[in-house]
């Protein structure tokens, strides 16, 4: 049985995107918001932040469909 990509409605900061990512792929979700975190720095934020928000646009919340 698969799991669908939701952006979570329990385990979210801003808009559920890692979160969502860290319940469907059963990781930790802090260490994967520090991973994010890290790359933010590291490649100078804006392709990450794109990234980041068209998830926030694409994937839906958790509960929706």
């Amino acid at each position: 049985m698969s799991r669908r990509l939701y952006r979570s409605s329990t385990n979210r900061m801003l808009g559920g995107v890692l979160g969502g990512i860290a319940e469907a792929s059963n990781l930790d979700a802090t260490v994967l918001r520090l991973i994010y975190v890290v790359l933010l720095i590291f490649t100078a934020g804006i392709p990450l932040t794109l990234l980041y928000i068209a998830a926030l646009i694409i994937i839906p919340k958790e509960g929706e469909y």
